[in-house]
């Protein structure tokens, strides 16, 4: 976590109740998007080095998400959150319990009544989190159990998954010239995938050459990169033929990503307007599935995803900046 970005974390114990306020340097959209997508859920929610699997989400009033955290060991623990109100962008209660695979709640373990609440203030949004226990003793116990350690965590690895998979973009973009890309994602073969390729193309490698996750900044408050892949690759570009850019990552388990055939590689847009970047968005996506709808980035970007009616995977990307 950047160390200007609030945190509070308050323990009462007068009304059994954690209540919590975290700020991320990102807009509304996308915060609401981070906390209510599972995909996105999946890639930051459990505290390391757990990893968050989504079984079932119904993001609705009375709607509910199944989802297991997963040990080094493969372990499963699952919750499951059901919703019980909904305001779109602005808020979203219910109740968080520990379970079985089908859903049974755990009579054992606390259960957890949450709040949360979301303030765009400027570039930054607040999330405003009220955790409320039936009993001290229950809050005693989750408090017991690392409660504190473990959010913490989970809200420090949303820092930097939206910073280690944006914020290099814009280094190696200096104009607004629309270009297209294809942004391949790669289990720990990025550096030797792209060698390849820069070995058959004859080209060089735009911007800083190969990055990696142990170039990403030690900030007061940043959750450290694990060891074991600090020598992966963060980003890569190669331009190959007719201007076209390939672009590459590691996506390691350690980060909380999920590798598979069908999303390992998205096309990537980045028109000259913004007005250009809605309409490839919005016809491009007609019929498909939208994983992130288009706003401005705290990155300084206009930024959207999905896959198309023919599951083709897109990102569109306007830079405000240069």
């Amino acid at each position: 976590m950047k160390s200007n970005l609030k945190f509070d974390f308050i323990v009462n114990k007068e009304n059994n109740t954690v209540n919590v306020n975290r700020e991320f340097a990102a807009n509304l959209e996308l915060v609401w998007e981070a906390w209510t997508n599972p995909e996105i859920l999946d890639l930051w929610w459990a505290p390391k080095p757990y990893r968050t699997k989504t079984k079932s989400m119904d993001f609705r009033e009375g709607g509910m998400w199944l989802y297991a955290m997963i040990s080094p060991q493969n372990e499963m623990h699952w919750c499951k959150n059901e919703y019980h109100k909904i305001v779109y962008q602005l808020m979203f209660s219910g109740l968080d319990a520990f379970c079985d695979e089908n859903g049974v709640v755990s009579k054992e373990m606390p259960r957890t009544h949450w709040t949360n609440t979301f303030l765009e203030q400027g570039k930054n949004t607040l999330v405003q989190i009220t955790a409320k226990y039936d009993s001290l003793a229950d809050l005693e116990k989750i408090i017991q159990m690392g409660f504190k350690e473990g959010f913490t965590m989970a809200m420090e690895n949303l820092d930097q998954y939206i910073e280690a998979r944006f914020k290099l973009r814009q280094q190696n973009k200096t104009s607004n010239k629309a270009r297209v890309s294809s942004y391949l994602n790669f289990d720990g073969k990025t550096e030797e995938a792209f060698l390849f390729y820069k070995q058959v193309f004859g080209t060089a490698f735009l911007g800083k050459g190969i990055e990696r996750f142990g170039d990403i900044p030690a900030e007061a408050g940043n959750p450290p990169v694990a060891e074991e892949i600090k020598k992966m690759v963060l980003h890569v570009e190669l331009p190959i033929l007719g201007g076209h850019i390939l672009m590459g990552t590691d996506a390691p388990k350690e980060m909380g990503f999920t590798l598979a055939k069908g999303n390992n590689m998205h096309l990537c847009l980045e028109p000259e307007t913004r007005e250009e970047a809605d309409r490839l968005f919005n016809e491009l996506s007609a019929g498909g599935n939208v994983t992130m709808p288009m706003a401005d980035m705290f990155f300084g970007a206009y930024f959207g995803e999905f896959s198309d009616k023919y599951e083709i995977n897109w990102m569109i990307n306007y830079q405000n900046q240069v």
